[in-house]
């Protein structure tokens, strides 16, 4: 599994389009952007338990958001250890207190990238950055968010995140940064799943 995190328009997106292309295994890729989709739309234009955007690109969570994405990472964790090959793309924005509610749903209780204990799953957590200024830009260009969000994400997101591998986008593009998380994932990869035993196919 591998978690990106980053702020708003850091780039995040294209890289794991990229890490899609260039890994060669099937990755499945989901998002906090996905999840937030995913609600009932009254969650998303209220300033009860939701999420909230406000004016100047500040997100505030409700009760039923954070009870509703722990059941999210809960449901991304069984996919992994059902065999699935995951790539997630999200914003802690609440840094490493968000952090903790992923290795919660991981069965991490130690340092990220270090499991060790039976049901952990091995995790890659790479840190996406990028400039607020150039960041900023993109989010102008791609108006489809919240002006500010940007610049309030930039670093916020990165507070008390351990990683074990960043990039930054603010000169690199997208597929060089997935380019160097792929090696990584190669050099500490484990080792494949145990095959599904199939029943012998009767004689025709």
């Amino acid at each position: 599994m591998i978690i990106l995190n980053g702020g708003s328009s850091s780039g995040k997106s294209g890289i794991v389009r990229c890490l899609q292309a260039v890994l060669p295994e099937p990755w499945l890729a989901f998002g906090c952007d996905s999840f937030v989709d995913a609600l009932p739309a009254r969650m998303r234009e209220s300033d009860g338990d939701g999420i909230v955007f406000a004016a100047d690109g500040g997100v505030s969570l409700g009760a039923d958001f954070l009870a509703l994405e722990a059941a999210w990472r809960e449901g991304v964790a069984a996919m992994v250890r059902a065999g699935a090959r995951v790539v997630i793309d999200d914003v802690l924005l609440g840094g490493a207190a968000s952090q903790q509610r992923w290795l919660k749903a991981l069965r991490q209780s130690g340092e990220p990238g270090k499991s060790g204990e039976p049901g952990d799953l091995d995790v890659l957590w790479v840190g996406v950055r990028c400039e607020s200024t150039v960041a900023a830009g993109r989010e102008v260009a791609r108006g489809d968010r919240v002006r500010g969000m940007a610049v309030a994400q930039a670093e916020l997101v990165h507070e008390g995140v351990v990683y074990d591998l960043e990039v930054d986008t603010t000169r690199t593009e997208s597929l060089e940064c997935a380019r160097t998380i792929a090696a990584h994932v190669h050099t500490t990869a484990p080792p494949e799943a145990t095959p599904v035993r199939r029943a012998p196919r009767s004689p025709s």
